[in-house]
This record gives structure tokens, C-alpha cells and sequence, in this order.
């Protein structure tokens, strides 16, 4: 029986939902070694979150919070927690002190801002509330939050107005949240306005740094952002595809594979 940290326990049942639309507290108790009441709680504070249904003796899944299409910012936090987790600590230690840095909206490049404490002078970039917020807490940083219209389902600013300011801002590393990625067709994402803004921030980086958990991988969304080619390095987990990364490695794309077990 593996050990988990709260946090990692709920994820996780999200994670056991989103694969068959159902859990029941008895196998949850006997995954996890622990009471009904213990999980009876965690499925009630996932219910609060609006992560799951509850049901007679379990719980279901939300359609449209798991989905894959755009969900929302509180459900992908639960998703592969320990993939990001483990990503955003590797990805952080790209960085270079004294570097101005953008950082995507998204779950798992806000694990590279939870990973910014041994540093002392960066600036940073980001259309991401939650992000700038999370980054302020540093009190030392020189933190630019994008203005634009705000995308509530990503707590992220888009549009003209977001483009115009990051265009004046010529940067070292860009940290790109991906939802889809396929070596065929590239980047993508569902919303035209994200990619959008995604485009602005390749063209104003030195270099573009993708961090993104292995379940991205083989997949394609509606908006285009950029080719494999535009991409200088990705950050992933241990289960990225053997043919996949030799793919990348061939097109001379340097992949950090993070260890999250």
C-alpha cells in the first residue's frame, strides 16, 4: 500500500474518477488503509470544490471538469499532483539568478513558482493571478501581472491589451503551461485567446521551456500555438513515451525528466 499525503490522496481519487467515472468508499479504505470517515470527508470537501458528485456509499465524476476541454484551474490542481509537483522542481532549477522570466498561467508552472525561494533577484511575467500572488510572497521579486481580459476557468489574463504590454518585454525563459502536444502538430490548447497570448510569449523569450506531465503527451487540442521546432526544452515526468523522447531528442530538443516516484 503506497503512503499519501492528504493533498496526494484526493488527487489521486480525482486521478481513479477521471479514469472510471466512479469510486465507492469501500475500495477507497481498502486502497488506501484508512476509515469511512476519513473518506467520507475527502469526498466532501472534493464535492464542496465542485470536483465530483457524491453518491450512496461513493462518488461520480463531473463531466466538465474532467473532461479535458478547458477545465477548470481547481480541478487540474488534482491531477497528476505528484508529476507537477516533481516537474516544477526541476524546471525551477533552469533558472538563473538575475533573470527576467515569464511564467505561463496553469497548475503545473505554478509549481515553478512555489520553487523560486533560494533565489534573490528575478523578475517575473505573468498574464496568471494566482501566480503573480504566488510569486509577491517572496517579497523580493519584480513581478509584472499582464492586464486583459480575465479567463475565469484559468485565472489568466488574455487579449489585445495582455499582448500589447508583453511585447515590450524581451525575456531570458519562458516556462509554457501545454495542454496538448504531439509531435506532429505541436502545441495546442482549446482557447484561441490562450494561444494566442502562448504565441506572444515564444516570440518574446530567448528560450522557451515547455513543462507539462506525461498524459499531454499524443494529444490535440482546438487552437494551435506553436511547432515542436519552436520549442528549446521540455520539462516532463517519467512516463513520456520511449519513441517520443527519442523523437525529441533526434530533433535536438533537450527533455529534463522529472522522477516523482
Amino acid at each position: 500500500m503506497e503512503n499519501y499525503s492528504t493533498n496526494e490522496r484526493r488527487a489521486d481519487i480525482i486521478q481513479i474518477l477521471n479514469q472510471k467515472n466512479r469510486v465507492m468508499i469501500a475500495e477507497l479504505c481498502e486502497r488506501y488503509g484508512l476509515s469511512e470517515v476519513t473518506l467520507r470527508k475527502d469526498l466532501e470537501i472534493l464535492k464542496k470544490r465542485n470536483l465530483l458528485f457524491r453518491i450512496r456509499g461513493g462518488a461520480i465524476r463531473i463531466p466538465s471538469t474532467t473532461d479535458g476541454n478547458d477545465a477548470r484551474v481547481e480541478a487540474k490542481r488534482l491531477f497528476y499532483y505528484k508529476q507537477k509537483r516533481a516537474i516544477g522542481r526541476l524546471a525551477a532549477s533552469l533558472i538563473n539568478e538575475n533573470e527576467t522570466i515569464i511564467i505561463d498561467s496553469g497548475t503545473t508552472t505554478m509549481e515553478v513558482a512555489k520553487n523560486l525561494h533560494h533565489f534573490q533577484n528575478l523578475t517575473i511575467v505573468t498574464n496568471a493571478i494566482d501566480i503573480a500572488l504566488e510569486v509577491s510572497k517572496y517579497d523580493r521579486f519584480n513581478v509584472i501581472l499582464l492586464g486583459g481580459h480575465l479567463r475565469e476557468s484559468s485565472l489568466s489574463t488574455v487579449g489585445p491589451l495582455a499582448e500589447s504590454v508583453l511585447k515590450v518585454c524581451y525575456c531570458d525563459k519562458l516556462f509554457l503551461g501545454v495542454d496538448s502536444f504531439t509531435i506532429e502538430k505541436g502545441i495546442s490548447t482549446p482557447n484561441l485567446e490562450e494561444a494566442n497570448i502562448n504565441q506572444t510569449m515564444i516570440s518574446m523569450a530567448k528560450e522557451c521551456i515547455a513543462v507539462f506531465d506525461s498524459s499531454k503527451f499524443d494529444k490535440r487540442s482546438f487552437a494551435f500555438i506553436a511547432q515542436v521546432k519552436d520549442i528549446d526544452a521540455i520539462v516532463t515526468d517519467e512516463d513520456i513515451p520511449p519513441k517520443i523522447l527519442s523523437e525529441l531528442t533526434s530533433r535536438n530538443i533537450k527533455v529534463h525528466i522529472a522522477s516523482y516516484q
